[in-house]
């Protein structure tokens, strides 16, 4: 059971392909075994696993927690999302760059956002579900919101007028919140 890991334009932030094996009842595939993806450059301990259900149009994000940094390994099993990481630990030679990817249920595709980078997601199909595993636990008193649109970032998100909650819409830019930023030279 091998699986295709492919690096980014951020470092760390890896694109997974699974290998999925296919007959006439189905499909099998392994979503995550350590070892394996130690291997392929995801040597995360993971701590709390998610689930979200959205309607299309729905975006979350952009988020990250500091202090209590959570890497996410993402994987949608229902529908499709246009998936955003934003390398935004203060002193990244990367600081500022974006990697994009179509996550669906149909290309079981996965990515790894490691701790301290922005993460957020558009559902562009009729509903979509996501599951992710988390290195920290939630923790609300860490939160740290960015504008979806911050014209600093130009993210190509695929919709114009996204559903948002109101901590979402309410978000503010980037450069807003460099006091709260993890620093890249400390490990993030």
């Amino acid at each position: 059971m091998s699986a295709q890991f492919i690096a980014t334009d951020i470092p760390g932030v890896m694109l997974i392909e699974p290998r999925v094996f296919r007959d006439t009842r189905g499909f099998f595939l392994e979503t995550f075994q350590s070892e394996t993806y130690r291997a392929g450059g995801v040597d995360a301990v993971f701590v709390q696993d998610n689930h979200s259900y959205s309607v299309r149009g729905t975006l979350r994000g952009l988020h990250a927690q500091n202090p209590s940094a959570q890497g996410k390994l993402l994987r949608v099993i229902q529908g499709e999302v246009f998936d955003v990481a934003v390398e935004a630990r203060r002193g990244s030679p990367a600081y500022g760059r974006i990697v994009t990817a179509v996550l669906s249920a149909e290309n079981f595709r996965q990515i790894y956002v490691p701790p301290g980078l922005l993460h957020g997601f558009v559902v562009t199909s009729d509903v979509a579900q996501v599951e992710y595993k988390c290195t920290a636990l939630y923790r609300p008193d860490a939160e740290l919101c960015v504008a979806w649109n911050d014209p600093d970032l130009a993210i190509p998100w695929p919709i114009a007028e996204p559903i948002l909650s109101p901590r979402d819409a309410a978000a503010p830019r980037l450069r807003d919140v460099q006091h709260r930023l993890i620093d890249y030279r400390a490990g993030g």
